[in-house]
């Protein structure tokens, strides 16, 4: 099914051509990334299609009821309401309906009414109507598609009271996002919704919008996300949009082959047409040859002339230096406790850095990731324990909010005044690396898009040449290919790096150890990020397996000495899991309970009771519930009573 279909859109910023002769539609079920160069019209094209930008030319052709849900970079939710309340507003239509049911039902419960000719068929045949449709919309599930989706966004039961108005930014944005998806338009339109989301919750992103029901439009540089979600690919390209099937890989390789095959086909002709041009000039003039020679003249002029292909857009190019090596030992972390002030966000980190390490540092939003970072190169003080530093350890931090670059300084200017004895024409070089050329290195810095600031910090960082990179998530802002161009830069650095990143794709490539960062602590994953999730799930496995063997596994471990050391470890971390396990199952039971009443007290409706296939269904439904209820119940006392031992 045709959801939309735009033909030949053009659009112009004064007379700056932005989009020319745009072709694209979306079906029904359609996973759609659109792709290209930060500044090519990505968020300009988004905006026509979901009505906010108007186009100079061609058409937007979609039917009048498709919806189309928009969610735009960085939007955050604002409103006086709380959580619960700003969700519940979404199905403000389906309670309303709700409570015309509840109203009918008070109707049909008088006896006063079936004294009234034709009254109660009337009530009846509208309250089934109702009920339908009720159904149809998901009436009797949408409380249940609110706390999953805040559960998903990392807003949990204790959250729902929060007025919105209290929360931070990347909160706001995280539910914006959430009441976007619990409207669930025909066509749902996502520029970045990748940003302030940490790892975990992009995987449930992924999982959701794998399953969604309509039709799927996305901006984003998370190359990871876009495999995993989208099945076609629309670039944006020198105003000019085409089309790939497959993820985001696949694109990558398809184009390659449509290169290299287009620059054969050119090449080879422009050989036959060199032969054609070198036979007419030497045998033209021959009175015998003549003629062969016209007949070549007319074979060239009929022949359809191929243009040169072009390849990719000019890429960024740089790569970072060292201006002396550091010792063996760069870094070691023991017993620290990071936060603010009084605050503590982690207690008890301990890891330790060698020199050409390159360490992905990762946690949920919140932990103190950036805080740990900061408080490596003594932005933060130190609230407990010891960093100490290795010999000839100098180190460049990359910040990824770029608090530094807010002068009113030119780009020239800022690069210039940071490396005074390096002369015009060097600093000019350093800036056509990073894209930077002709009057734009005039451009004023607070000015710059966020790509840009990105770009002129790199180019400050390259410069350092600094022993020990600290980088705090450095593919922000940036698109794909300047992703891809820092990534071999990195991977070539001869250095020590320790980085956070939520970019999946950037980490497997550049880790060669995952720290992970708790509340709790540190734990070392020696791996890329793809063996940090496998050790993770055999982590999760394994619990489950000591949930259910209780003792004999902590016997195995220690059999010979059961006081021992190693014992009294394992212990404790099986009483830490085991706490997490029934908070879990707490959690899970007041879900499951409310569930259970709620069918129960629709049981006891007049209506529903004279109905005995719904009863029977009901019953069925809640004979389910409480088998889970009792199995999760079994699971917390086995666990209750191993805490107790």
């Amino acid at each position: 099914m045709m959801l939309l279909q735009i033909q030949q859109l053009t659009k112009y910023f004064g007379a700056e051509l932005i989009l020319s002769n745009i072709k694209l539609e979306i079906q029904l079920k359609d996973r759609i990334a659109l792709v290209g160069r930060n500044g090519a019209g990505k968020s300009t094209l988004l905006k026509m299609i979901a009505g906010q930008l108007s186009y100079d030319s061609g058409q937007i052709v979609k039917p009048k009821d498709v919806s189309i849900g928009y969610l735009a970079q960085n939007t955050g939710l604002e409103s006086t309401l709380s959580i619960w309340d700003e969700m519940l507003s979404v199905f403000d239509s389906v309670r309303k309906m709700e409570k015309d049911i509840r109203n009918i039902e008070q109707e049909l419960s008088n006896p006063a009414n079936y004294e009234q000719a034709g009254l109660s068929e009337r009530l009846l045949r509208e309250y089934d109507q109702l009920q339908v449709k009720f159904k149809d919309i998901g009436g009797y599930q949408y409380e249940s598609d609110i706390r999953s989706v805040l559960h998903g966004l990392r807003f949990y039961e204790k959250d729902y009271s929060s007025l919105i108005s209290t929360l931070s930014g990347g909160q706001k944005t995280r539910l914006a996002l959430a009441k976007l998806l619990l409207t669930k338009p025909d066509i749902l339109i996502l520029d970045e919704p990748t940003n302030h989301l940490d790892i975990e919750t992009l995987s449930w992103l992924e999982q959701y919008l794998q399953s969604y029901s309509g039709a799927i439009l996305i901006v984003s540089h998370d190359r990871y996300f876009l495999d995993k979600v989208v099945t076609q690919v629309y670039e944006l390209s020198r105003h000019e949009l085409k089309k790939f099937h497959g993820n985001y890989s696949k694109y990558l390789t398809q184009k390659a082959e449509i290169y290299e095959r287009e620059l054969k086909q050119f090449e080879k002709q422009q050989d036959e047409v060199a032969k054609l041009q070198d036979f007419i000039q030497k045998n033209l003039a021959r009175a015998s040859t003549t003629k062969r020679a016209q007949s070549r003249r007319k074979q060239l002029e009929k022949m359809e002339m191929l243009d040169r292909p072009m390849g990719g857009e000019k890429s960024a190019s740089f790569a970072f230096g060292i201006e002396k090596q550091s010792g063996n030992d760069v870094l070691k972390i023991t017993d620290a406790v990071i936060g603010y002030g009084q605050t503590s966000l982690s207690n008890n980190i301990n890891f330790s850095i060698s020199r050409h390490d390159s360490i992905a540092l990762v946690g949920p939003n919140g932990v103190g990731k950036s805080t740990l970072l900061k408080t490596i190169i003594k932005k933060l003080p130190l609230l407990a324990g010891r960093i100490g530093y290795g010999s000839n350890v100098t180190i460049g931090y990359y910040d990824q909010e770029q608090a530094e670059l807010s002068s009113n300084k030119t780009v020239l200017q800022e690069l210039w005044d940071q490396y005074p004895h390096k002369d015009e024409k060097e600093i000019r070089t350093v800036l056509g690396n990073f894209l930077f050329s002709g009057d734009d290195v005039q451009k004023i810095v607070s000015t710059l898009s966020g790509g840009e600031k990105a770009r002129v910090a790199l180019a400050i960082l390259m410069l350092e040449q600094a022993n020990f990179l600290i980088l705090d998530e450095p593919t922000n802002h940036l698109d794909l290919d300047s992703k891809e161009v820092l990534e071999n830069a990195l991977v070539d650095y001869p250095g020590t790096i320790l980085f956070v990143s939520h970019d999946r794709y950037f980490i497997n490539r550049l880790a060669t150890i995952v720290v992970e960062l708790s509340p709790d602590g540190t734990k070392e994953y020696l791996g890329d990020y793809d063996y940090y999730v496998e050790k993770k799930a055999e982590m999760l496995e394994l619990a489950r397996l000591d949930a259910e063997e209780g003792l004999k596994r902590v016997e195995a471990v220690a059999p010979s000495n059961k006081n021992s050391y190693q014992q009294d470890k394992e212990l404790k971390r099986l009483e830490r899991q085991r706490m997490r396990r029934i908070e879990e199952i707490e959690e899970k039971l007041s879900n499951l309970e409310e569930q259970v009443e709620e069918k129960e007290e629709i049981l006891c409706r007049p209506d529903i009771f004279e109905d005995h296939e719904q009863v029977m269904a009901i019953n069925e439904c809640i004979e389910e519930l409480k088998a889970e209820i009792d199995k999760l119940l079994e699971e917390w006392t086995e666990l209750s009573e191993l805490l107790q031992i």
